[in-house]
């Protein structure tokens, strides 16, 4: 199989926004994985969940291994699952981001996976609540379990994308979508091209001071990502 593309997408802030049900989920899980109530949550935008959750433990006075990280990735998927419906009532799909979706699955030439500092199950579940599962290839991958580091990340879905289709998927044949300045740096720092989407808390001049070359105001023009996924 000769792809010519595989796009990287990241999840929150650049095809959904949970509108706050994430932090009350991710409280949920932290308090009782610690028994601590989570009154502050340590930054969270392109950073990756084990080490949200080992900074916002340090918040409260605790430290943390990764067994208290992998009960706690336990609880958070199961709160995902018992609140999938409140997920789907108060969060939503932002604008555009099916279209595209739908956009990228009708070129042959083009594979989707995502690339998220969310663990995979929660991934998962936050893709298939607001119906944009349908044309990911989950196992090539990477997730917030596999490595703290985003830049990794990148390097582990080119490593699993190369296993899976039986040949070398170098930087240039790849790409990454992302809201904030995390994502375009850990790009960046692996020679893949990068196209930034002003649609979370980073402003397109945020995100062009990271890097980043190519950037939009937000999904809803799909001929427009079209073009420049293709000409990445």
């Amino acid at each position: 199989m000769t792809v010519r593309r595989i796009v990287l997408w990241d999840i929150d802030h650049t095809l959904i926004d949970t509108r706050g049900v994430g932090r009350e989920l991710s409280a949920q899980a932290f308090r009782q994985v610690t028994g601590v109530p989570m009154v502050e949550q340590a930054k969270i935008d392109g950073i990756t969940e084990p080490v949200i959750f080992r900074e916002t433990a340090k918040l409260h006075g605790l430290r943390t291994d990764r067994h208290d990280f992998e009960r706690f990735a336990a609880a958070l998927t199961k709160v995902h699952v018992e609140r999938a419906a409140e997920l789907r009532e108060r969060g939503h799909a932002l604008p555009g981001a099916a279209s595209a979706l739908d956009a990228l699955d009708a070129r042959p030439d083009v594979v989707q996976t995502v690339l998220t500092g969310n663990i995979r199950m929660v991934a998962e579940i936050k893709l298939q609540v607001f119906g944009l599962d349908r044309h990911i290839r989950w196992e090539i991958g990477a997730f917030g379990e596999d490595n703290d580091i985003r830049a990794e990340l990148v390097r582990i879905a080119l490593s699993r994308a190369s296993a899976i289709f039986g040949e070398p998927v170098i930087s240039e044949n790849a790409v990454l979508i992302g809201d904030t300045p995390a994502d375009v740096e850990a790009a960046l720092a692996n020679d893949v091209p990068v196209i930034a989407v002003a649609s979370g808390r980073s402003s397109a001049d945020d995100l062009r001071a990271a890097g980043a070359e190519r950037v939009l105001p937000g999904l809803e023009d799909s001929d427009a990502l079209l073009a420049l996924v293709l000409g990445a």
